[in-house]
């Protein structure tokens, strides 16, 4: 049975992951939600206004009254701004598994902040939800989100042939989890 408790503050080494609030909007506009490279490997539209953001960000924050709602925004400690993103968009209280997705702003990645994100929403999922497994995915031409999800200790399930079309192509999609036990004895 799962344990639901909301968005919560989880801090880490170097980041604040808690929920988000109006006054992120200039920094989710100009880290990530503006850069259409970001959003296109993360699957989401690129935003041109910051109204279309703060659209998104009532989506969010609305959200957030329900219990089985996960979605953190990745505040930088050094500087207060919130670089990315990382929630739990997936909950499946049937079968006790829930899937990550994660982004963070161009100029922070590949720097640790995912896979320190990543590791701190594993833990949360473990230790506060009661999950059995948490799943996550990537595309096949994502090589640094691969390089986090493989840090993070996660074991490949497979690929899901052809499955995006991305600028002219098909690209696969890999999928990965971890579960409870193996989690727990990686500690």
């Amino acid at each position: 049975m799962l344990t639901h408790n909301g968005t919560q503050t989880i801090e880490t080494e170097r980041l604040i992951l808690r929920r988000f609030e109006y006054s992120d909007c200039d920094a989710v506009f100009a880290n990530w939600a503006s850069d259409e490279n970001v959003q296109k490997m993360y699957s989401e539209p690129t935003y041109h206004t910051k109204e279309e953001v703060n659209g998104l960000l009532d989506k969010y924050i609305s959200s957030y009254e329900r219990e089985d709602y996960y979605r953190w925004a990745v505040i930088d400690r050094e500087n207060g701004q919130c670089i990315g993103q990382i929630a739990y968009f997936l909950v499946d209280n049937k079968n006790h598994f829930a899937e990550i997705e994660y982004c963070i702003g161009a100029q922070f990645q590949c720097k640790g902040y995912a896979t320190e994100a990543t590791k701190a929403v594993i833990d949360f999922g473990f230790s506060k939800m009661n999950l059995h497994k948490v799943q996550i995915c990537t595309k096949t031409i994502n090589a640094p989100s691969k390089r986090v999800i493989e840090k993070c200790g996660f074991t490949y399930e497979g690929t899901l042939r052809d499955y995006f079309f991305m600028d002219g192509k098909y690209v696969g999609r890999l999928y990965f989890s971890i579960l409870r036990d193996e989690y727990e004895n990686r500690r």
